[in-house]
């Protein structure tokens, strides 16, 4: 799940052990997704996962920001993260 967060900083990191160019071994690689690990993930993620959730039509209880209701005919959906 972290991996689908967008990133808002630049964030550079060494090039993993297995994936070293032979000749570049200094050079570093920019990541353009967020990667486990990160302290940026869980918050990166939790944005994504508001972002999907509003545009399908929930909105977010204002108790606890964990918790999405969406009213549907005859039915309350409620989705508690």
């Amino acid at each position: 799940a972290f991996l689908n967060g967008e990133l808002e900083e630049e964030i550079y990191m060494e090039q993993p052990e297995g994936f070293v160019v032979p000749g570049k071994e200094k050079k570093v690689c920019r990541l353009v997704k967020s990667l486990y690990g990160l302290k940026q993930a869980p918050k990166q993620w939790h944005a994504k996962f508001d972002q999907t959730m509003l545009s399908n039509g929930f909105k977010i209880n204002e108790c606890d920001k964990c918790v999405y209701i969406k009213n549907v005919p005859n039915h309350i959906v409620i989705v508690c993260l």
